[in-house]
């Protein structure tokens, strides 16, 4: 990879140059072969070093801030080789450090993958100057997933880099160690058509309750994404009992597009729209679901676009 400026005076704009981003190289001093075209990271701090120093982890838009501790960033550009698992992943919004002192802002959120490992990079600014920095290294241990336009990494664990630690000891006045755990990164980009293990978004077994009526997925118009219709979405059962499995699906996404799964508000997953812009997700009701009406979410990283569906948790036999 290219290396960039590590720090560059600021005269104004200083937001404009935490966020802009930089052009992505693959290791070699090339091009990559695909360009990402959409996507998202999701970062969730729960359980890791900043959580047991009171930081939390707030973002600014375009990003989205979920529930327990996970943030949602969308993918802005940057390049992939789906064959060696190589990636650079440009995120957009940025991620805010909150708790213990005034806001630490990180902007240009850069991923660096090279197969099941990778770099974490930020910009911070501070006294009129723009720094750039390694913030974490990632590691997951597994080989990324490549499927049909697009790839995926999961359970990517952060942990703080020399540097990333040095930034955050002096901002918070606590003390952070170079491996200091950041919490868990997953990764999915579009990456254009391709071969692969077309896995996400593939349909569970059928459910054992009878579905409910009218819950089949609209048939879709052939043609450009984009005429296509506004999204919706459908459950399996219309009621069922808690312990049990509803299974959601969505129509009129963009083919490759992340979309993310909320429950009563929760978001829980994510999945990838196929070739005709469809999505279907499993997910247990759990056995502590108040009975009554229930609501799953499907909608863009973006939060732009999007559906509801309801169903009722029936009172539990006994």
């Amino acid at each position: 990879m290219t290396k960039r400026p590590g720090a560059a005076a600021l005269a104004g704009g200083t937001l404009l140059a935490l966020l802009c981003p930089g052009v992505a190289i693959a290791q070699d001093g090339g091009a990559y072969p695909r360009e990402v075209s959409g996507g998202y990271a999701s970062w969730t701090t729960a359980g890791g070093e900043l959580a047991d120093h009171g930081v939390t982890l707030d973002v600014t838009a375009p990003a989205v801030r979920g529930s327990a501790d996970r943030a949602w960033f969308p993918a802005t550009g940057g390049g992939a080789d789906p064959g060696s698992g190589d990636a650079e992943v440009e995120l957009g919004g940025s991620a805010q450090l909150t708790g213990v002192a005034q806001p630490l802002t990180l902007g240009a959120l850069r991923l660096e993958l090279d197969g099941g490992s990778g770099v974490l990079h930020a910009r911070t600014a501070a006294d009129g100057v723009v720094r750039e920095l390694a913030l974490a290294d990632v590691e997951s241990g597994a080989a990324p997933v490549v499927r049909t336009g697009g790839v995926t990494w999961t359970g990517l664990r952060a942990s703080l880099t020399a540097e990333g630690a040095e930034l955050l000891s002096a901002w918070s006045g606590r003390e952070f160690t170079r491996g200091d755990d950041l919490g868990l990164l997953d990764v999915t980009v579009g990456t254009g058509s391709g071969t692969g293990d077309d896995t996400p978004g593939t349909a569970p077994e059928e459910a054992s309750e009878e579905p409910a009526p009218g819950t089949a997925a609209p048939e879709q118009p052939a043609g450009d994404a984009k005429q296509q219709s506004a999204p919706s979405a459908t459950v399996a059962l219309a009621a069922l009992a808690a312990g049990g499995e509803q299974q959601v699906t969505g129509a009129g996404f963009e083919p490759g597009e992340v979309v993310l799964v909320a429950i009563d508000d929760d978001t829980r997953y994510q999945a990838t729209a196929d070739e005709e812009g469809r999505v279907s997700r499993a997910f247990p009701v759990y056995t502590t679901a108040a009975e009554g009406a229930h609501t799953v979410e499907l909608y863009t990283v973006t939060g732009k676009r999007g559906a509801a569906a309801d169903f009722e948790v029936r009172p539990t036999a006994g």
